[in-house]
């Protein structure tokens, strides 16, 4: 059974830095693209950035752009996003999902969240001005 589960989130002063882990266990990374969405209250859930199966290619959106980088390790299975300089609009909770339908990133991955599967529960990101 194919379980996604983040972590790594919490409380952090404006320009502060957070390391989120998404454990994919029982996925295989070589297979489907990987992405990061936030979901902030009152407001729709956003991509945030994508990373493609085959070449580690990686697209963001572009409140993220310039501050975020997005990872794998497909050894242990795993994927993480750094968050630097972080923003009170940056707190939401954050998710990883699997895109069952591509294995790259290609322009507008992130707006298509009906392609990705295998939510996890989400962590909590707060950043305080």
């Amino acid at each position: 059974e194919v379980q996604f589960v983040e972590s790594g989130g919490g409380l952090v002063q404006a320009g502060g830095s957070l390391r989120l882990s998404c454990a994919a266990d029982g996925f295989f990374l070589d297979y489907y693209a990987v992405g990061w969405f936030r979901q902030a209250p009152g407001k729709e859930r956003e991509g945030v950035s994508c990373i493609s199966a085959s070449d580690s290619i990686a697209s963001y959106a572009d409140s993220a752009k310039g501050r975020f980088t997005i990872s794998s390790d497909k050894a242990k299975n795993m994927v993480y996003l750094q968050m630097n300089s972080l923003e009170p609009e940056d707190t939401a909770v954050y998710f990883c999902a699997a895109n069952l339908m591509r294995r790259t990133c290609p322009p507008g991955a992130l707006d298509r969240i009906y392609e990705y599967d295998y939510w996890g529960q989400g962590t909590q990101v707060t950043v305080s001005s």
